[in-house]
């Protein structure tokens, strides 16, 4: 290998010998240089002296410095924040030391005052990233990059000694949060929360400015409050029986002396379908009173508690949404495979199509234009992502808002305005598009007074005026924070932090990630690290997600952030069938339980690996609800990747799941049809991927917990697989709770669990 790195065309301008430090690391560069060609950084025919342009370099950049290495828009957008506009206009062009150096500092993320390249190279120098005595023009080569790789990792863990953080109990992870979820009331004089109390989350109201005490005004002891919210002066509440989720709806008198069931009926499940604005005391509900698999419409009196019959569900109908009168006019049928938005002008005459859809479609109603000629919806007709669309009566559709590479997660519309005020959309993190100017500079301007992030800031409630607002942070390392904003005064007050107890600082950064599947399918996901550990030969819990048909965001995640609090690594998949990526993503998914699912996230645990990341001989596995079918299955179907295994809540058998669905979601069985697979027609399939069956493979550690009123996942899966592995002699831990049902809601039952759970996997993996 030749030494030096001046280009002959200034070798002799340049009257400089070859920095010592550059000859002195030679030799490790040639280790490190086969560490990127192995990785697949730089190919392995490149040649060292080869000069390289911008686009080489920040292709390579963006490969060894960053975890996007599989999808393209997220490289586009991290390549946006390195390069700006009017920078490096022609990326096929040499690029040289300055331009490196500003875009090393931006990514790692010190840029301060700098404004010429030679400020860019000094600071670069400063850090120990770019070798001292060259100009800023000067053309970069391979050999080059890959010193400076070198350079700029060491100068990115300088402040790593690798000893970990202080440990941090999995009480405070686990117990409840301090107050959070704040509602302004209809008037604006008042604040409602949730807040512990005798262990349990319940509901406190506060005047604005906070004069006298806040009062509760919900006693519950038996189990957290799940949501409320306020109906004129009352306060509505729900809550279920011991994780069975038949939800009742409650109601508290504003002073929280009278608490009254407002739908006290056994093996019923309730829910709010509008509260029915400008209409005293009655509110619109769905319940399945009538016939436990499906839903009628409801009026409730809040007061007496009397129930009026509006709409009948004749057995196929999967939703309903009143118009801004409170009328019910549109109802969605369903077979759960293909579907057919139902119209009527008045509740008196019938249902009509409206908009049918094909399977793998959907289109979601979400509330009527100010003058009921319209509805707005989320929707992916005859298209592959999820867009945010406008119907007029006769079914003509106009786009509003979309994003080409992903679905949109959402929109905040103003009824009042009748008009959306913007849109949401999440790619590595949330996102958004503003659509209203006034609301835009509200938005920002408080952002700019918490310094945070868009991604870490939300608007929680405001009045009709909106000049009260509720705010909210978080973010990966931030549980949550909720302040209260008053325009008139420009004044921002703190209201709660939900986990005061706990210092970011000793919290793990979660980075999105991408690759690709053996397949070729951009996988995305997250990588969370221990703080102050290298990310170099990790243990690893890779933690699939439930669903399938759900998705991990960026964010606070109290399991992720105990896992590496431990020092564990944490790999979180949105492998195929997660939602958010599209249709087509969607649907790939489809009868693949256990085989290309599951081939996602063994692609994502070898990425790991490869990248030098994960240790191989330390990697487990942990999940709930099809996160727990998954780990099943990885333990089953890859026996010797993982060294223990956690199944949460976890289905083992198909064949059982199917058969003990809730009766509520009756209209859904054809869907499980169509992507989990049929009993019948589909039984070879659910066989060969039903953990239960092939448990002889089984030879990880594994730990079993288990809700005993768990409504969609029957504690029979786990007893089945309990019992097929103690069967052979194999010792299973198993943890069941008698009051809890799909998860662990109640304090105690969750801090014991974790307790558990980490026990069992440092034992294996430590």
């Amino acid at each position: 290998m030749k030494k030096g790195f001046l280009s002959v065309v200034l070798a002799s301008a340049l009257a400089v010998s070859l920095p010592f430090s550059a000859m002195a690391s030679e030799k490790h560069s040639v280790s490190y240089y086969e560490s990127l060609v192995n990785k697949g950084v730089v190919p392995a025919d490149a040649k060292l002296e080869a000069y390289v342009s911008a686009e080489e370099f920040i292709n390579y950049a963006l490969t060894e410095l960053t975890y996007q290495h599989g999808s393209e828009y997220m490289r586009e957008e991290i390549k946006n924040q390195w390069v700006r506009k009017g920078e490096l206009e022609d990326q096929k062009a040499l690029i040289n030391r300055g331009e490196a150096a500003r875009i090393l500092i931006r990514a790692l993320g010190v840029e301060k005052k700098e404004e010429s390249l030679e400020d860019y190279v000094k600071t670069a120098e400063g850090l120990g990233i770019l070798e001292k005595g060259y100009w800023a023009k000067q053309p970069v080569k391979l050999h080059d990059v890959v010193t400076i790789f070198e350079n700029y990792k060491k100068a990115a863990t300088k402040d790593i000694d690798n000893k970990g953080v202080k440990e941090i109990s999995v009480e405070d992870f686990m117990k409840n949060p301090g107050d959070l979820a704040h509602q302004l009331s209809p008037d604006g004089n008042y604040i409602s929360y949730a807040s512990d109390w005798e262990s349990r989350l319940n509901v406190f109201v506060q005047k604005m400015n906070g004069e006298g005490k806040p009062v509760r005004v919900t006693s519950s002891k038996d189990r957290d409050i799940a949501g409320f919210l306020w109906k004129d002066d009352q306060i509505l509440y729900q809550k279920d029986n011991g994780g069975d989720e038949n939800f009742h709806i409650y109601s508290s008198s504003f002073n929280g002396h009278e608490e009254k069931d407002l739908t006290p009926y056994a093996g019923v499940t309730v829910d709010i379908l509008s509260t029915l604005q400008g209409v005293k005391d009655e509110i619109l509900i769905t319940m399945n009173k009538e016939d436990a698999t499906v839903f009628d419409v409801y009026k409730l009196n809040i007061k007496t508690g009397k129930t009026t019959h509006v709409a009948k569900n004749p057995g196929n109908i999967a939703g309903w949404l009143a118009d801004r009168d409170g009328k019910i006019r549109i109802a969605l049928e369903s077979d759960g495979v293909e579907s057919t938005v139902l119209y009527r002008e008045t509740e008196e005459e019938e249902f009509k199509p409206f908009i049918k859809t094909k399977a793998g479609e959907t289109v979601s109603p979400i509330t009527f234009s100010k003058d009921n000629k319209s509805i707005y919806a989320l929707s992916n007709k005859d298209r592959d992502k999820i867009e945010f669309v406008k119907y007029d009566l006769t079914g003509k559709e106009e786009i509003i808002f979309s994003n080409p590479n992903v679905d949109v997660s959402g929109v905040l519309y103003d009824s009042e305005q009748d008009k959306l005020l913007f849109g949401a959309y999440i790619t590595d993190k949330v996102h958004y598009k503003f659509f209203d100017e006034e609301f835009e500079k509200t938005f920002k301007h408080i952002q700019g007074k918490l310094k945070v992030s868009e991604s870490e800031f939300w608007i929680d409630d405001f009045n009709k005026e909106k000049t009260k607002f509720i705010v909210s942070v978080s973010s990966d390392k931030v549980f949550g924070e909720y302040y209260y904003y008053d325009s008139t005064t420009d004044e921002l007050t703190e209201l709660a932090n939900l986990s005061p107890w706990l210092d970011s600082e000793n919290l793990a950064d979660m980075h999105s990630i991408s690759y690709k599947s053996r397949d070729g399918l951009i996988i995305h996901g997250y990588l969370t690290l221990p703080k102050n550990k290298k990310a170099e030969n990790l243990p690893l819990i890779v933690n699939p997600h439930g669903g399938p048909w759900a998705r991990d965001i960026w964010g606070f995640n109290q399991e992720v952030q105990l896992l590496a609090n431990r020092g564990y690594a944490v790999l979180q998949v949105n492998f195929r069938s997660s939602t958010g990526y599209g249709k087509e993503f969607l649907d790939a998914g489809n009868k693949q339980w256990g085989l290309k699912i599951q081939d996602d996230i063994t692609d994502g645990v070898q990425w790991a690996i490869n990248q030098g990341i994960a240790d191989p001989d330390r990697i487990g596995i942990y999940g709930a609800s099809f996160g727990g079918y998954a780990t099943l299955a990885g333990i089953t179907f890859t026996p010797d990747l993982y060294k223990a295994a956690v199944d949460y809540v976890g289905v083992s058998n198909i064949f059982t799941l199917l058969d003990t669905v809730p009766p509520y979601w009756e209209t859904m069985r054809n869907m499980f049809y169509e992507r989990v697979g049929h009993p019948e027609k589909d039984k070879e399939l659910l066989t060969a991927v039903s953990p239960v069956f092939h448990a002889d493979k089984i030879k990880t550690p594994l730990f079993v917990a288990q809700g005993a009123n768990d409504p969609r996942v029957n504690k029979a899966e786990s007893d089945q697989i309990v019992e097929a592995l103690r069967k052979r002699g194999v010792d299973v831990e198993y943890m069941v709770k008698d009051n809890e049902g799909h998860g662990f809601a109640n304090e105690e039952n969750r801090i014991e669990f974790y307790n558990a759970m980490i026990k069992f996997l440092d034992s294996h993996l430590k």
